[in-house]
């Protein structure tokens, strides 16, 4: 690169198998998956869906974040390869030690876990990032860990047992063993430096300063915007875009910080991983913690963040309508520039956010409840894991008493953006919790509001009929309903 800066280095590095590993010749849109396949002659990692669905593709990246080493399942079919940088990446060859299997192996092994065996690599590595998460499995939490690895072969139930056997919460395998030696290993990867493989006209970017992202979005400003390529990653597998030039947040200084905001909100930046997102979402409310609890796999909500999922600008992500219900904004940066928008207005036109050329999101602020007012998500998917909403609301209602003083009510799959209920909200002004005979209007409202679309999720009357479900269900909690709401006979938490 021409005038490229003395602290920018040329070159990708990671670990593998023991040693480091430079790259200073890759394509932007490589993956992962490409490069073990192809380049490291790694077989044992399988390709399936391409999109991050099906988990057969599974690998752990073990990183330095915040004290020991954290060992993170994700999917490597849309992980680009330059997001290896300052990390170790471990795969299925890599588990036994000699002729000794890994102990999730040898409980696979000695339980029935696998029969064809193409989803098993992946599973087994799924089931080696709980290993070493230092919790004792529990089924619940082995089914989350596991709703990114379909098996149409074994069932489950043997696979989970597996998981029981094998990762009582005490990592004694050799990488435990030497995980010292590992950790010094990858900390002297970390030189906070700029990293820039290529040159102006196709290139692998990852700036280390919110400063040096500023400088190099506004000299790039056509340059893809990376966090966790789970949506990006999509575009080169499925839709076989040749992306150019990118740009990969994930070694920003300070992208990820979490705070808050000058009135109390939580301020998430852009950087912040799904999967770290949960817990604090969930301290506003529970159904936000089961929200992100549904949101993708583990694999995703591990690589995904929350400035990716707003960016993107889909028009059936599960987080904008959430956030949007509690008056959420978003942070953008251009230059030294700052400047802040309600969420809701940064949605213009399907595909179209109010985002300038060299602009990006560097955090997102979520108001906390304030005494009166009350809040419900629901998301509506075929699937209960690792499934896209066809409906979505996010809902708050604000009391005075028994009455309905206000409401902000979000849906997403509804419209070509995420999109606020505004006739719906006027409607419900005034109604009493009382008389649901007075919500009527609100319910019927909907149909005023969106016009959505017939697609392979859902069909239109079926979304419009959902939508009025859930906003009753919505107004039946909130008003105190003796009966169960939930599936499982659980009513929602206040």
């Amino acid at each position: 690169m021409t005038g490229k800066p003395i602290d920018t280095r040329g070159a990708l590095h990671f670990r593998f198998r023991g040693r480091d590993v430079a790259l200073d010749r890759f394509s932007p849109r490589a993956t992962v998956l490409d490069w073990l396949r192809e380049d490291a002659l790694a077989k044992g990692t399988k390709e399936g869906c391409g999109e991050g669905d099906c988990g057969a593709c599974t690998v752990v990246l073990a990183r330095l974040k915040d004290g020991p080493l954290r060992y993170d399942a994700v999917n490597a079919c849309i992980l680009l390869v330059g997001q290896l940088d300052g990390a170790e990446l471990i795969t299925i060859e890599d588990l036994a030690d000699g002729e000794v299997l890994h102990p999730v192996q040898q409980a696979m092994v000695d339980l029935h876990g696998s029969q064809c065996g193409f989803c098993t690599p992946g599973i087994v590595m799924s089931l080696f990032a709980a290993y070493h998460s230092g919790a004792p499995a529990t089924p619940a939490s082995l089914n989350d860990q596991l709703a990114g690895n379909l098996c149409r072969c074994t069932g489950y139930r043997p696979i989970l047992a597996a998981g029981l056997a094998a990762c009582d919460g005490a990592a004694a395998d050799r990488f435990a063993a030497t995980a010292d030696e590992r950790t010094a290993a990858l900390a002297a990867l970390a030189d906070g430096r700029d990293l820039f493989v290529g040159d102006e006209t196709r290139f692998f970017a990852a700036p280390a300063s919110l400063d040096s992202l500023a400088a190099l979005s506004a000299r790039f400003p056509d340059a893809t915007l990376v966090a966790g390529a789970t949506d990006v990653g999509l575009w080169i597998t499925k839709q076989l875009r040749d992306i150019a030039r990118v740009i990969w947040l994930g070694r920003v200084a300070g992208l990820d910080a979490v705070g808050k905001a000058a009135d109390g909100a939580l301020s998430l930046g852009a950087g912040v991983a799904l999967l770290e997102t949960a817990p604090l979402l969930a301290r506003i409310h529970p159904d936000l913690g089961e929200l992100m609890r549904r949101f993708g796999s583990v694999q995703v909500r591990t690589s995904g963040t929350v400035g990716g999922n707003i960016a993107n600008g889909s028009p059936i992500g599960d987080l904008a309508p959430a956030l949007i219900a509690l008056g959420g904004r978003v942070v953008l940066r251009k230059g030294a520039a700052t400047r802040t928008l309600p969420l809701e207005d940064f949605f213009i036109a399907y595909g179209k956010q109010d985002r300038a050329p060299g602009e990006f999101v560097l955090a997102v602020e979520v108001p906390q409840l304030r005494e009166g007012q009350h809040y419900r998500a629901f998301k509506i998917s075929k699937r209960l894991d690792e499934d896209i909403s066809a409906v979505m609301l996010g809902a708050r209602i604000d009391l005075e008493g028994r009455r309905i003083a206000g409401a902000r009510i979000a849906y997403g799959g509804m419209a070509a953006t995420p999109k606020r209920a505004a006739n719906a909200e006027r409607a419900l002004a005034g109604a009493s919790l009382d008389e649901p005979e007075t919500w009527a209007a609100a319910l019927a409202a909907l149909a005023s509001d969106f016009t959505p679309l017939t697609d392979q999720r859902a069909t239109a009357a079926y979304r419009v009929a959902a939508a009025r479900s859930v906003l009753r269900k919505t107004l039946i909690e909130i008003a105190g309903a003796a009966a169960p709401t939930r599936i499982g006979a659980l009513h929602a938490a206040e």
